[in-house]
């Protein structure tokens, strides 16, 4: 094989021949350039880790002041339109675990005409005083309402009674939610005590004179908003107001009122009244559902602001329209009338404008107090007032002195 010599020296008998300074600052300008290089690069990489640092900075923890000398105004400017991000998965509900935080959702509420298939629950409310005697048949009628019973909670208030109203209210409950029958215990029933210092005798003179109308109807609106503030619940659609003398009334009350999907229903109030004779008479009772008058806006004009008006006396001539005068049971039930004022019988309201604040004053408003100037309240703000005139409920005869009788028509003699 063929050998090619290129005659090559070693690098070490090259260098032998490069005379020595040379050689020095050969490797002193290699050295500088690389270092300069490098310096170049780690002011340039410093320059921008320090720019990137105060971005940061100012991000996160605001502007380059000590917290404690932050203003308000720039502490708002610091936060406006910086939202702190929430990571939610919205296919499943968040549980709240603690017994201490409770949850509602008023949007799921409530009331139509499928009340029954949605579940509405009804809150029935009864104010009681001296009102041992009615009991019995109180509970007998409420029994057999035909509502399911496992929709409806019941709320009793006693005040200021002298008689054993509140003990045999106790039992007659506890004989009824112990009822073997799962069809007649209501889901819920509670009562609350509160007196009001009313010293109005129960009689019928007392009850129903003039003088005491001021007096009493401002003690029952107290009653009823104490009743309603302390039993109202999250989950009620409907509330019921029933007054404990009622001695009949149609089973299926609630189904038919709130098939009229209206804000505020009452029914007409009638009393049945044996004569000398022997004949049964139909009585009007409650004057205090009426549709208002030009003579009675003229007489508001001339009384006082705190002057509450009382229907049915000489006193006050308001010539109103009163639903108990209008109407017969016998004839179609569905049929509506606009009301101004009501009475307390019997209501059914939506729970909803109660708790927009509709309640009953204990004080004149519009110059009425209780369940009229509730009424008066409710269409101020701008909620429907409906009666039924030819939908009776039937009140106890208070067998009160005749004042007026016209084709076996009474009032309740107020």
């Amino acid at each position: 094989m063929e050998k090619i010599n290129l005659n090559l020296k070693p690098l070490a008998q090259l260098a032998q021949h490069v005379p020595p300074p040379r050689a020095l600052a050969h490797v002193f300008r290699t050295r500088f350039i690389v270092l300069a290089v490098i310096c170049t690069i780690v002011l340039l990489t410093w320059g921008r880790l320090s720019s990137t640092a105060s971005s940061i900075e100012w991000a996160c923890y605001g502007p380059g002041i000590s917290p404690l000398e932050i203003s308000p105004g720039e502490f708002a400017a610091w936060h406006q339109h910086r939202n702190t991000p929430i990571l939610t998965n919205k296919h499943e509900p968040i549980d709240v675990n603690s017994k201490s935080i409770g949850s509602y959702n008023l949007n799921k509420i409530t009331t139509g005409k499928d009340a029954i298939k949605n579940k509405e629950r009804v809150l029935i409310l009864t104010p009681l005083r001296d009102a041992s005697v009615f009991l019995p048949r109180y509970f007998e009628i409420i029994s057999r309402i035909t509502y399911p019973h496992e929709l409806i909670d019941l709320g009793f208030l006693v005040s200021d009674s002298t008689d054993d109203t509140l003990a045999n209210l106790a039992m007659e409950l506890d004989t009824l939610q112990s009822n073997s029958d799962p069809k007649i215990p209501f889901h819920s029933a509670v009562i609350v005590e509160k007196d009001f210092g009313i010293h109005i005798s129960q009689s019928v003179e007392d009850r129903h004179s003039f003088e005491a109308q001021g007096p009493r109807r401002k003690g029952m609106g107290k009653a009823r908003n104490f009743l309603l503030s302390s039993t109202l619940r999250p989950e009620h659609s409907w509330v019921m107001w029933r007054d404990v003398d009622i001695t009949d009334s149609p089973e299926t009350i609630i189904q038919d009122f709130i098939a009229h999907d209206k804000d505020i229903i009452v029914p007409n109030i009638w009393f049945h009244r044996i004569d000398k004779e022997g004949n049964d008479i139909e009585g009007r009772f409650d004057y205090n559902s009426w549709i208002e008058s030009d003579e009675g806006r003229k007489l508001r004009k001339t009384l006082p602001v705190d002057a509450i008006l009382a229907e049915g006396y000489k006193e006050f001539n308001t010539s109103r329209t009163y639903l108990a005068l209008m109407g017969d049971w016998r004839k179609d039930k569905d049929v509506e009338v606009e009301l101004d004022g009501i009475g307390g019988v019997t209501i059914l309201v939506k729970a909803d404008v109660h708790r927009a604040g509709i309640n009953f004053p204990s004080y004149a408003f519009e110059n009425q107090a209780e369940t009229e100037g509730f009424a008066r309240m409710a269409k101020r703000a701008g909620y429907q007032v409906i009666g039924l005139p030819n939908y009776v409920v039937w009140h106890i005869d208070t067998d009160e002195k005749e004042k007026i009788k016209q084709h076996a028509v009474y009032n309740d003699g107020r």
